[in-house]
């Protein structure tokens, strides 16, 4: 998956707007935090406590929780990992900063 990809994907969401700047792109949704683009590979996805290692487990290398993240409601994906899981955990950031709720299973 590309940024450009992860940027379009994330903005055709209701309520998902592009901020940060141009090197470090971040969408948001009420000004809550989705996803931010930490390198040109690597994305930070919100996520809730309970799935961030189990996406770990299941998709080794496509997500994984640093240290950095030890304390956040984070997690790491890399772009070159599963389209498909990266897809599903960002929708899944979306609806838990869009309503509340807690997810990001794949």
């Amino acid at each position: 998956m590309t940024p450009d990809e992860v940027a379009e994907y994330l903005t055709a969401l209701p309520g998902c707007k592009r901020k940060g700047t141009r090197d470090v792109p971040a969408w948001y949704v009420d000004d809550r935090i989705v996803a931010r683009l930490v390198a040109g590979d690597e994305l930070m996805i919100r996520c809730a406590w309970d799935a961030r290692d189990e996406l770990a487990q299941r998709h080794p290398d496509t997500f994984g929780v640093p240290p950095r993240y030890a304390g956040h409601q984070k997690v790491q994906a890399m772009l070159t990992g599963d389209d498909d899981a990266i897809r599903s955990v960002l929708r899944q950031a979306w609806e838990l900063q869009r309503a509340g709720g807690s997810g990001c299973h794949t």
